[in-house]
């Protein structure tokens, strides 16, 4: 057998082993969710499915599935790696996951109105003034503004990460442009080509309507504005950004014009694109640009990205923007420890999921305890992304620890601590057979008037280095296809 007790390679961990739901070499069997998937593994040769892997980056290759990397290796384009041993979630354990997405989503909805609005969580004592005057992602020009349909969120990516058989808790959210949906469907259409067997037998739940449920729910968005169907276009940063790929490969999917900010124009009181029979009008753009570089008459001046006066159309309510302007206010990692407390005061309910345990490093009481146990936490900065900016403790180097330790005392609002957890592991291939490798889990989630819509499913990252908690493709990171399966 491939994947039994006897050849599943040490993890050197103890996490939760999703497909074997022990520590993965004390396993006696397959977890049932991945029990007909186990059975078809018993009889493949690791040959073969190597051969599969090989042939999986060939066709990410061919289509182009890159991305580029910041940093010292800026501008350099790279295959995001994918690994053929699915992720596999119970249809039951879904459901779990699928509501407290949804509850958190709106509430974090709720809590953007009310922060560009009355501020009422402020005045009730929940969150102090200072966490949203003092922060970067704090957009004034949207006080006093209703967004079309009253969302900011649009769209949301999640992520979450298990460290038990019942236990999810929520690392991060991410509401200004959460990327990486495109890996997730052509993860799923690579998978189907290779191993079409697999889904004969197995009812693994369906993604590829999202590119549909994601244009129909921005035209739902704005309803009420027009009788005619929306015009939408996607606005993207340029060839040059780490996600040009999948903003290309949602404006083909959606049938809708891919744009930069160069194409825009004013016409007849309206905001419009350049095209080949003259300009043309557009209801709804999806951005792919952070809000800074929108428009360099209202935020930054070098901000070139977007077109001068786009922010004053958009609050005149000639165009509709998604995301809105500042919604970045919710996905700030210290605005993160909140959560809990923004859950309950705008649903009146407990959090369905639970946040991981966060210390802000502005409070000096929690500043000091980050010092004293630095070789033990995660350290983030508090608007980092992508794996950059952070520390995990105990895998750092001494240098790496008294750097950040450096840091902290000098910018002490600009970071968060966090536990290092011992994330879960899924069955991943290597060159020496199938090895433990930790795993996240980033589900999308689309947003209008008319409900909140997640996918089946989601982006599964994995850390492809022995023993890493990192799993950032722009880290070394690499992604699984994920499938929720119905007994």
């Amino acid at each position: 057998m491939l994947h039994n007790s006897g050849s599943y390679l040490s993890g050197g961990s103890s996490s939760f082993d999703e497909m074997y739901g022990q520590v993965a070499g004390d396993a006696l069997g397959p977890r049932a969710p991945y029990a007909d998937y186990s059975l078809w593994l018993d009889n493949q040769e690791l040959p073969r499915l190597q051969r599969q892997s090989k042939r999986a980056q060939d066709i990410f290759r061919s289509i182009g599935i890159t991305f580029n990397v910041y940093g010292g290796t800026e501008g350099v384009e790279r295959l995001i790696p994918f690994d053929v041993i699915p992720r596999i979630i119970s249809g039951t354990e879904w459901k779990v996951l699928e509501e407290g997405v949804r509850q958190r989503v709106g509430a974090l909805n709720s809590f953007i109105y009310d922060i560009y609005h009355r501020q009422e969580i402020i005045k009730a004592g929940v969150i102090p003034a200072s966490l949203i005057n003092n922060n970067a992602a704090f957009t004034p020009q949207m006080m006093g503004f209703d967004p079309p349909g009253n969302i900011y969120t649009h769209v949301a990516g999640i992520d979450i990460i298990r460290t038990g058989p019942n236990n999810f808790s929520v690392l991060e959210d991410n509401l200004r442009v959460p990327s990486g949906v495109s890996y997730m469907l052509e993860n799923r259409e690579t998978m189907m080509h290779m191993f079409p067997e697999l889904f004969e037998k197995n009812r693994v739940r369906s993604v590829e309507h999202y590119p549909h449920q994601l244009y129909r729910s921005l035209c739902e968005c704005f309803d009420g504005y027009t009788d005619a169907t929306p015009t939408v276009s996607l606005l993207s940063p340029g060839v040059y950004n780490s996600a040009y790929f999948e903003h290309a490969f949602l404006a083909d999917q959606m049938g809708v014009e891919l744009i930069e900010g160069a194409d825009l124009v004013y016409h007849d009181g309206r905001v419009a694109q350049r095209t080949t029979q003259g300009p043309q009008n557009i209801d709804i753009i999806y951005k792919r640009i952070d809000d800074p570089f929108l428009d360099p008459l209202t935020f930054k001046a070098d901000g070139l990205l977007g077109m001068p006066g786009l922010f004053d159309a958009y609050r005149a309510g000639k165009i509709m923007l998604a995301n809105a302007p500042g919604a970045g206010i919710a996905d700030d990692k210290a605005v993160y420890s909140f959560v809990p407390d923004i859950i309950k005061f705008y649903t009146g309910e407990a959090p369905k999921l639970d946040n991981i345990e966060t210390w802000r490093c502005s409070e000096k009481d929690q500043l000091a305890y980050v010092l004293d146990n630095l070789e033990d936490l995660v350290v983030k900065e508090v608007h980092g992304s992508g794996g950059y900016g952070m520390m995990v403790g105990p895998t750092a180097s001494k240098a790496e620890v008294n750097r950040f330790r450096k840091k902290l005392k000098a910018r002490p609002a600009a970071y968060i601590a966090q536990p290092t957890l011992a994330l879960s592991t899924v069955p991943t291939l290597t060159r020496a057979g199938l090895a433990p490798r930790h795993v996240d889990l980033r589900p999308f989630v689309l947003v209008s008037p008319k409900g909140i819509r997640v996918t089946p499913g989601g982006l599964t990252r994995v850390a492809l280095k022995k023993g890493s908690l990192i799993v950032n493709s722009s880290q070394g990171g690499g992604t699984k296809d994920t499938w929720i399966v119905d007994s």
